[in-house]
Formats: structure tokens, C-alpha cells, sequence
């Protein structure tokens, strides 16, 4: 499979690339509005041309499931869905943390809580970021912004995953999983080899290997202190994510007397309220997250040093603006600009709201 520009949506763009990067394995529950991921996969029928197994689940909770026992034998499986099932995911998800497990996790989001509503949302920030389910554990959390980074996260998150036998979640909002523009499909990865996967994977369960023990996966230690070991592991390997794998975008930041902080759709829109803004003289910038954990706290601390203040715009009640404010510990004032239940800000309305906090920036 060539290299090609194509026009899809989002979710289209995952299972193109999911079959490109090589994927072993997909199992997944339909819920809107991912559900094309599935859907999609369904139509391409990768089983043909690349072995892949794609499976529709009977649930979200045996989905993840499966996740978990493909991954144990060192395979690169993922699954998507959106907020709920995402929510009913958590056991599952906290299990393949445990475990030391590279998987990739999609999550589109639509509003909450309960069923709420299949219009977007960014209210799952707090799930994905602060680690929904049980212990002490992260996993790394990718913010597309475009239809492109929907293909590119796939193999990002991939990388990433097995670089720190960790899983990781690709966290789109609906506008980004349905909304539709050109890509560049990547380049086709052939999947491994079973002799590649044991020489990446040597922690991978794969039976009883010729000439050694068969490895043994369980996420059960009820010795206390060997269970102390264990977390201590984990948290190692997160203080090395946080100091690795930072990634973020910053525009018009150079001269900004005001940062707004926005990820995702989101992102976008307050992009152009910062190009009217700045037609009109008023200096406003904008850092971009792309990883909301690992989050940039060092370069919003940074930058917080010589700004007036920062706007932070989410669609949501206001959840990663904590991070935020936490970054800037205190320096300069962080106000909040949020829209729920699937209602979309447009860029005027983000300056104005920017400009009812600053006055003086009009």
C-alpha cells in the first residue's frame, strides 16, 4: 500500500492507519460517535490482506478484555469507543497498566455524564488524565487536533506503548472523529514476525517456549512490599514518559500578552479568534497540549513568567484548566471558557469572553 492523499473523517483515518502501522488485532462495540472506526475496519476487511483479526465484541467490558489478553502475548491489539464505554473500560484498563501491557485505547468523546448526549464533549479529560479506574497508574494520552493526527497518533501511540510497555490513548473529541479532510495515509508497516515478537517482547506470554519457562502475567502480589516494588516500577517508568515524551505546539507565543491553552477541536477555534485578534492589534497566543499526560506544566510555567494572564477554553465544566492552574502556581490569573451538552463556541465568542476578563485588551 502506497503512500496517499485521501479525504476521510477522523474515525475513517484511524482504521487506515491501524491497518497500515501493522495492528494484529482490533476488537471493539459500536457507540456513537466512533462508531466508524468499526465500521470502517468491517468494509476494509484487513483479515485478507494483513491478517488482521477484527472483531466486534459483545460489550464494551469484554472488548477491553480482549485488549488485555492480546497484548499479554506482546501483539499490537487496540480498541475504541466513546465516553461511556470508555467509562465501563476502566477495570480493564487499570489491568493492562498492572500488567506493563503496550495497547492503544481510542476514546471520541460525546457529552455527559450518564448517556448524555452523541454531540462532542471534552469531559472525559479528568478520566483519561487522572486515571479513571483503581491505583496508581497513567497511561500516555494523545490530543489530535486534525483528521492527519487521527492517522498519525495510531502509530505514535503504538511507539510509544511498547517504548514504555504502557497503554495509551489516542483522546479525540466528536467534531474531530466525524469532521472530514484530506490526509496523508501512512506508509504500510508489515506486522511482526512471531520470532520478531518474541525478541521485542521477551516479556510476553507465549506458552512454553523451546529451551525456556514460559513467562507468567498475573497483576495479583499479595505480599505488600513486593507489591510496593511493583508501584515503585510503574511510577519510575512514568518520571520517564514526564520527562521524554512532553509534546505540545505553541503559536503567535513570542510577543502574547495573553495565552489561551486549548486542545483538540477546540484548539482550532481559538486559533482563528487569535488571527482576528491579532488583525486587530491585540497580542493573544496559544499553547496547544498534545499530550494531556504527560501535560506541558514546565512550558505553561515558563511562559507564565512574562504573560498577563491565560484563558483556558475546553468543552467542558472546566477540567483541564486545573492543570493549568497548577502549573502557573499562583503568578498570573487563569480563567475558564466552557460550553457542555454538544454547543460549539465560535472564535467571537472566545475573544469577547477573553476580553470581558482582560479589558484592556480590546
Amino acid at each position: 500500500m502506497k503512500e496517499e492523499v485521501r479525504l476521510m473523517k477522523g474515525n475513517e483515518a484511524i482504521a487506515h492507519a491501524a491497518i497500515r502501522y501493522g495492528v494484529d488485532g482490533y476488537f471493539g462495540y459500536p457507540i456513537t460517535p466512533q462508531s466508524e472506526v468499526l465500521e470502517t475496519l468491517e468494509a476494509l476487511m484487513p483479515w485478507e490482506t494483513t491478517g488482521m483479526t477484527v472483531l466486534q465484541a459483545e460489550s464494551e467490558v469484554a472488548s477491553i478484555n480482549m485488549v488485555y489478553g492480546g497484548a499479554s502475548t506482546g501483539k499490537a491489539v487496540m480498541t475504541s469507543s466513546s465516553s461511556p464505554g470508555i467509562s465501563l473500560m476502566q477495570e480493564g484498563l487499570s489491568y493492562i497498566a498492572a500488567g506493563e501491557l503496550p495497547a492503544l485505547i481510542v476514546n471520541v468523546m460525546r457529552g455527559g455524564p450518564g448517556l448524555g448526549t452523541i454531540q462532542p464533549s471534552q469531559s472525559d479529560y479528568f478520566q483519561a488524565t487522572k486515571g479513571g479506574g483503581h491505583g496508581d497508574y497513567h497511561y500516555i494520552v494523545l490530543a489530535p487536533s486534525t483528521v492527519q493526527e487521527m492517522a498519525d497518533f495510531v502509530g505514535l501511540g503504538f511507539d510509544l506503548a511498547f517504548k514504555y510497555r504502557t497503554p495509551a490513548m489516542l483522546l479525540a473529541d466528536g467534531i474531530v472523529g466525524q469532521m472530514m479532510e484530506k490526509v496523508v495515509l501512512p506508509e504500510a508497516r508489515p506486522r511482526r514476525t512471531a520470532e520478531q515478537i518474541a525478541e521485542q517482547c521477551p516479556w510476553a506470554v507465549t506458552g512454553h517456549p523451546k529451551g525456556r519457562k514460559p513467562n507468567v502475567l498475573t497483576t495479583l502480589e499479595l505480599d505488600s512490599v513486593k507489591m510496593e516494588v511493583n508501584n515503585l516500577r510503574y511510577q519510575e517508568t512514568y518520571r520517564k514518559i514526564e520527562e521524554n515524551e512532553v509534546r505540545y505546539q505553541e503559536y503567535f507565543t513570542d510577543d502574547a500578552e495573553v495565552i489561551f491553552v486549548a486542545f483538540g477541536s477546540i484548539a482550532r477555534i481559538c486559533l482563528k479568534a487569535i488571527e482576528d485578534a491579532r488583525e486587530a492589534g491585540i497580542k493573544v497566543g496559544l499553547i496547544r497540549p498534545i499530550t494531556l499526560w504527560p501535560f506541558p506544566t514546565k512550558v505553561l510555567s515558563e511562559i507564565s513568567r512574562r504573560v498577563k494572564g491565560m484563558m483556558v477554553v475546553e468543552l467542558n465544566a472546566g477540567q483541564m484548566v486545573e492543570d493549568v492552574r497548577l502549573a502557573v502556581e499562583g503568578r498570573i490569573p487563569v480563567y475558564h471558557y466552557g460550553r457542555m451538552g454538544g454547543c460549539i463556541p465560535n472564535p467571537q465568542e472566545v475573544l469577547e469572553n477573553m476580553q470581558s476578563h482582560f479589558p484592556d485588551m480590546k
